[in-house]
């Protein structure tokens, strides 16, 4: 298993006693119902079910007490995971977009699987969109990370967000806790109306990975596009006003996408490196716990 060996390699190592306990307890939540599992007692009401009568408690109270438990359910978390040419990218001088993308995938599947929670995956981009059915095993979590790696390639596809959030729409009808892994995209208005249709269905996470700025004077200035061929970078991108030009653009894409998910009520967060992606997925969990209490 050697993308989700990483993967754990990388949690034993960056993540903090405070970071693991939050992402530990995300999934949890108490719903009531007829299961195995003790919740509490509480004060007996005409209509509830006399086999729920804790008579033992009841006596010593001298007034009637009834059970409560935890229902035993399962949730699915579905990795959204946009897979193109552009993921085949850079993020920054060292990670490719898809390491990246496979980090934060691999760590949210994990830590569901850990919790005996299903994960499924559907991924794919302008040609062709594909669905792995959910599991709760390591085994079938490894196969959607290298299938994230096998559709991030440089002749791969163009990508296109639109086709695979329609294809959620159409084809998904379990709620799921849905996270949707892309691009450094600038959400337009059928993506809203997507969004907002998979927001009234399920609950919706956004994480985007960004691009390499080819115009960072601290890369322009320390290496050769090509070793063999002694090739340096053009001097256009080491020009100072281009570079505050696409720092501009790239601000203002995070800030308009940013206000569309913030009108959905949607939890988002924006990823720059493969160091920043385990306090990144904090933050989006710690966002989306928030905006549900």
């Amino acid at each position: 298993m050697a993308l989700l060996t990483r993967v754990k390699t990388r949690m034993a190592v960056h993540a903090h006693r405070k970071v693991r306990g939050l992402l530990d307890g995300s999934y949890a939540s108490v719903q009531l119902g007829r299961s195995m599992d003790f919740f509490d007692l509480r004060d007996y009401v005409a209509g509830d079910d006399v086999k729920d009568i804790d008579w033992k408690a009841s006596a010593r109270r001298g007034e009637l007490l009834i059970k409560r438990f935890v229902a035993d359910r399962k949730h699915t978390i579905l990795l959204c995971v946009s897979t193109s040419r552009t993921m085949a990218a850079m993020c920054d001088r060292n990670t490719c977009k898809r390491d990246v993308a496979i980090l934060a995938a691999g760590i949210l599947g994990w830590l569901a699987t850990r919790h005996g929670d299903w994960v499924s995956l559907i991924h794919g981009n302008h040609d062709q969109v594909h669905w792995l059915r959910p599991s709760s095993r390591e085994d079938a979590l490894e196969r959607m990370l290298q299938q994230i790696l096998a559709g991030c390639q440089p002749d791969g596809p163009e990508p296109d967000l639109g086709c695979l959030l329609d294809y959620v729409v159409r084809t998904v009808r379990r709620r799921t806790i849905l996270v949707v892994i892309a691009d450094d995209v600038d959400l337009d208005d059928e993506a809203e109306r997507q969004l907002n249709r998979l927001r009234a269905q399920h609950e919706v996470l956004f994480l985007t990975i960004a691009d390499l700025d080819p115009t960072d004077p601290a890369l322009t200035q320390t290496a050769l596009l090509d070793q063999e061929q002694r090739l340096t970078w053009p001097a256009l991108l080491q020009d100072p006003g281009l570079h505050e030009a696409v720092a501009a653009e790239t601000a203002a894409r995070l800030e308009r996408r940013g206000r569309r998910l913030d009108r959905l009520g949607i939890a988002w967060e924006h990823v720059s490196d493969e160091r920043d992606v385990i306090p990144s997925i904090f933050t989006l969990l710690d966002r989306h716990r928030h905006a549900r209490a």
